[in-house]
């Protein structure tokens, strides 16, 4: 298995964080892992990517040009991006944001309403885990456990409020695709 991942949006959609619980779930699976974040100096509201590079065998380069795979949670990165991945990659939209129509016939969509779902859940800021729930379910690399496990690893102390409503999310984004 060789495989990457961009997850990319505006700054504050926890686009980082998103990326690093890929990582980490990636690697509790025995799989080889980079996680290689790039962003504007604006931060809050400015552009906001990383890349997760998972294979079963070394990764000889964080450095990716063409992504397997790409998450888009707002119109800007999927008008960056999906021209850039490669044939046979899959792309999840979030399509509360995104309301270009695809332009490929050669790699699979998943156009999920992810920040109407967090929305209804009681906090937008929950899309990413969202988008994350989507994306485990149309690329099974990782267990959606290994996701929860690491939620509840990240959410503690003053954050701990958070935790169910997390896994709530993920379970939203993971049924949301067939």
């Amino acid at each position: 298995m060789d495989s990457n991942v961009l997850i990319a949006g505006f700054g504050g959609q926890g686009v980082l964080f998103t990326g690093q619980l890929y990582a980490n779930a990636c690697m509790n699976e025995g799989l080889n892992v980079t996680w290689f974040p790039a962003y504007g100096a604006e931060m809050r509201g400015g552009t906001v990517n990383c890349t997760v590079c998972m294979s079963d065998d070394e990764i000889a380069c964080a450095f990716v040009d063409k992504p397997t795979n790409v998450i888009a949670l707002n119109a800007p990165s999927f008008e960056r991006f999906e021209s850039q991945v490669k044939a046979g990659g899959i792309m999840v939209v979030n399509s509360s944001l995104v309301k270009a129509q695809p332009s490929r016939k050669d790699i699979t969509y998943k156009f999920v309403p992810l920040t109407e779902i967090a929305t209804e859940l009681g906090n937008p800021k929950m899309t990413n885990v969202v988008s994350l729930g989507a994306f485990i379910k149309a690329l099974p690399v990782v267990k959606k456990e290994s996701i929860i496990e690491l939620l509840k690893e990240k959410l503690t102390g003053k954050k701990a409020q958070m935790l169910e409503g997390n896994i709530l999310a993920l379970e939203k984004g993971y049924s949301s695709v067939n």
